[in-house]
């Protein structure tokens, strides 16, 4: 495959984390004095936000790290290795990680909603527990084809 084949999937790969940084640094603080506005009562409610939510930007970014070296090793022909398979299984695991990071700061969502009296908040913490665990399953489907081809490929190898 040419090399820089897959760079429109590498930028936009960098296009997906830059808004996500701009929200760790703009919102996440707003979201906390938020929440620590609506509860004064429970004065760490405000730091259960900002672990609960920068927790999870840690595996999201790890992910795209991982989904850049998997387009890279499609670019120097090596998307049939374990490496590729590896980079999937990393990508599964953080997708898990990130699903489970939101399912136990639902509280969090349950508690904002119910005093501002919004239950699209809990709406969006849904939809990223399902985003995020679609990604996973999605990626263990992916790792799996590319590994029954990596042996169906090293099968063929022995006997040729």
């Amino acid at each position: 495959m040419k090399r820089g084949s897959t760079l429109f999937l590498k930028i936009a790969v960098i296009l997906i984390g830059m808004p996500v940084l701009a929200l760790c640094i703009f919102f996440v603080p707003e979201i906390a004095n938020f929440a620590a506005e609506l509860y004064p009562d429970i004065s760490y409610l405000k730091y259960l936000v900002y672990a609960d939510l920068y927790a999870a930007a840690i595996p999201f970014y790890f992910a795209l790290y991982q989904a850049f070296k998997l387009l890279s090793y499609i670019d120097r022909n090596k998307a049939f290795s374990e490496l590729s398979v590896r980079a999937l299984k990393n990508i599964k695991y953080c997708a898990i990680t990130i699903s489970t990071l939101f399912a136990v700061g639902m509280p969090l969502f349950y508690l904002i909603a119910e005093m501002d009296d919004a239950p699209g908040i809990i709406l969006i913490g849904l939809v990223l527990i399902l985003a995020s665990m679609v990604i996973a399953v999605f990626a263990a489907v992916l790792q799996r084809l590319l590994q029954e081809a990596i042996d169906i490929k090293s099968e063929n190898d022995l006997t040729v």
